[in-house]
C-alpha cells in the first residue's frame, strides 16, 4: 500500500545501506592497514645490522632502517586514520537508522489511519446494503 511517506522511506533505506557499505569499507581498510603495520614491523624485524664490513655497508643498513621507520610510522598513521574513519561510519549509519526508522514509522502508521477509515466505509457500505435489503424485504412482505 503506497502513502505520501513510501518514497521516502525508500530513500531513507537507500542512504542507510549506503552507510552500511561505508562503514564494511572502512572496517576493510582498517584491517589492510592493520596487515601493513604488522608486514612492516616483520620486515623490521627481519633487517639484519652487518656484524663487520665497510661504513658503507652499516650507512646503507642505517638508511634502511630509517626508511622502514617511516613505513612502520606512516602505516600507524593510516591505522589511526581508518578508525576516526570507522568512527565517523559508525555515527552516520546510526543517524540514517534512525531516519529511516522514523519515517518507516510514520508510514506504518498513516496505513494504519489508511486501513481504520476503510474499515469504517465498508461498514457504512454494508450498513447500508442490509438497511436497503430490509427495505426491500418489508416492501415485499406487505
Amino acid at each position: 500500500m503506497k502513502t505520501r511517506f513510501s518514497s521516502l522511506v525508500h530513500v531513507k533505506k537507500n542512504i542507510m545501506q549506503k552507510s552500511e557499505r561505508l562503514l564494511q569499507q572502512a572496517n576493510a581498510n582498517r584491517q589492510n592497514a592493520k596487515k601493513a603495520l604488522k608486514d612492516s614491523l616483520a620486515y623490521l624485524q627481519d633487517i639484519q645490522a652487518p656484524q663487520q664490513g665497510k661504513i658503507a655497508d652499516f650507512l646503507a643498513n642505517r638508511a634502511l632502517l630509517d626508511s622502514q621507520r617511516a613505513v612502520i610510522r606512516h602505516n600507524e598513521e593510516w591505522l589511526a586514520y581508518t578508525q576516526d574513519e570507522i568512527k565517523k561510519a559508525q555515527e552516520q549509519l546510526k543517524k540514517d537508522m534512525i531516519e529511516y526508522e522514523k519515517y518507516k514509522y510514520l508510514e506504518y502508521e498513516e496505513m494504519q489511519k489508511i486501513l481504520k477509515k476503510q474499515k469504517i466505509q465498508e461498514a457504512k457500505d454494508l450498513d447500508e446494503i442490509a438497511l436497503m435489503t430490509h427495505v426491500n424485504k418489508t416492501k415485499e412482505a406487505s
